[in-house]
């Protein structure tokens, strides 16, 4: 899987270090970076990234909530 715009080996799409403030943690880092530097394009392509994440959590938590619900 590919990371973050300019570094790749951060993964994490909710958080991680920016990368201009160096330790200082950035939600959504690649959809704000984006934005902060005006790259639309480049905005666009993490919104999409980011929301297929969020989409694959909410069917991991649903499926969980069910497994609970059922007993299983």
């Amino acid at each position: 899987k590919d990371g973050l715009p300019n570094r790749p080996w951060f993964q994490h799409q909710i958080y991680a270090p920016g990368f201009y403030t160096g330790y200082g943690v950035k939600t959504l880092p690649g959809v704000r970076e984006g934005i902060e530097q005006k790259q639309w394009k480049l905005a666009e392509e993490q919104i999409v990234r980011v929301g297929k994440v969020l989409e694959n959590a909410g069917e991991a938590i649903q499926s969980a909530a069910a497994a609970l619900s059922s007993g299983n």
